[in-house]
């Protein structure tokens, strides 16, 4: 009885030599806002990024859904792909939801105009997965962190496959994605120092279902050019590279690159296709305990390995997990300086967010696709691991 009393006085004087904004959080649930793209062409990467957010929580926590003894609650929103929809749901998520953080979205203009209301709220927003250089550069704010990769990133490890003497030309659609993803390729041949043939650019609408035109303004500029020929695809779902290919670019000698890869099921339609490039995660290329554990529960739970997109979301929450402990807190300002400069543990292994902008600089994958696979999802092959020191990813933001 005596020893009850003694932890109960002991209990009641910590709560009260807690500060007052701990003891105002006490009891209360750490909220996560997901932001994603789960109705439209980018509904399969939002499914994705979701599955990894939720196994990357459940790994962290041990299955208790706890951090910093407060329980952690996920409140997914759907933005249809829709920028108004990205930008309306993010202030709700922190006005009405009072999220202390967020993620998203599924795509880059989406999440362009979702940067804004960060800052405005002054609540850091997780961008996942979306790549455009300009979230850590011209649109990038303070609130803004990145743990996936950025165009320049996914470009650099593809240019990686490129030689003095090559030629390319470019497929990719009409907006910010594929303009940023394109200036990157470009940006990426300069830092690698590569003499490469930039011989056609062809920018396209994402709602593109015929290619025969386009391809055949590309086939023109190219059919006659010396040297190795390759066509790079820069998309996101779903993925026309199979389409592509009943146009038969091979006649011309014009093979594929793909930059950032692809989902799995994207990728599964490009067997017997010459396709090569870089790409930001593939199950199997990994080789540490997290990826284990991360591809072995996916397996049990939806019978498939684990997506890039799966990946991207584990990596987005890793961070956050990782922030929310060095911080001891999800005040914004104790994260933000807990997290710049933070190394922390990934699928992938160790990631490092760049103080100046707040890029995860990360590992990177040259594969091809496999010749004989052995399986359903036995796709690529790795043709080498770039680590991050070897990538020269440029700081653009003024501080």
């Amino acid at each position: 009885m005596l020893k009850n009393l003694v932890y109960a006085a002991t209990a009641a004087l910590s709560c009260w030599a807690l500060p007052p904004a701990a003891l105002a959080q006490a009891g209360k649930p750490i909220k996560i806002a997901l932001i994603a793209s789960k109705t439209g062409p980018s509904e399969q990467y939002a499914r994705d990024t979701e599955r990894g957010v939720r196994l990357a929580l459940d790994y962290l926590t041990q299955g208790s859904m706890t951090l910093l003894d407060r329980k952690i609650e996920l409140i997914v929103k759907d933005d249809q792909m829709k920028p108004e929809q990205s930008k309306a749901l993010l202030t709700q998520a922190f006005a009405d939801d009072k999220a202390d953080i967020a993620i998203g979205t599924s795509w880059s203009g989406g999440a362009l105009a979702m940067a804004p209301v960060a800052e405005e709220y002054g609540r850091i927003l997780m961008l996942e997965p979306a790549i455009a250089d300009s979230l850590t550069g011209s649109a990038w704010n303070m609130y803004l962190f990145r743990a996936s990769r950025n165009s320049f990133q996914d470009a650099l490890a593809t240019a990686a496959a490129l030689g003095d003497g090559d030629n390319v030309a470019f497929l990719a659609p009409d907006y910010v994605y594929g303009k940023d993803g394109v200036k990157a390729f470009k940006d990426a041949l300069g830092a690698t120092k590569r003499k490469v043939n930039l011989a056609h650019e062809e920018f396209i609408p994402l709602s593109t279902t015929d290619f025969t035109a386009h391809m055949q303004r590309i086939f023109d500029r190219m059919k006659d050019l010396k040297g190795k020929k390759y066509l790079v695809v820069i998309w996101g779902a779903p993925n026309p590279i199979r389409k592509i290919s009943e146009l038969n670019p091979s006649r011309h000698g014009i093979e594929f690159l793909s930059i950032g890869g692809a989902n799995l099921d994207n990728a599964k339609p490009w067997r017997g296709l010459d396709v090569g490039g870089g790409t930001f995660y593939y199950y199997d290329f990994p080789k540490n305990p997290m990826n284990d554990w991360l591809v072995a529960e996916h397996r049990k739970r939806y019978n498939v390995p684990p997506d890039l997109f799966t990946a991207g979301g584990f990596t987005a929450a890793a961070a956050i997990v990782a922030g929310i402990k060095k911080a001891g807190s999800v005040d914004t300002p104790k994260l933000i300086a807990a997290m710049e400069g933070m190394e922390f543990d990934t699928p992938k292994g160790k990631m490092q967010f760049r103080k100046e902008d707040h890029q995860a600089m990360q590992v990177q994958y040259q594969f091809r696709m496999k010749k004989d696979g052995q399986g359903e999802w036995d796709l690529f092959e790795l043709v080498r691991e770039i680590p991050a020191a070897e990538m020269p990813v440029p700081v653009t933001v003024k501080r």
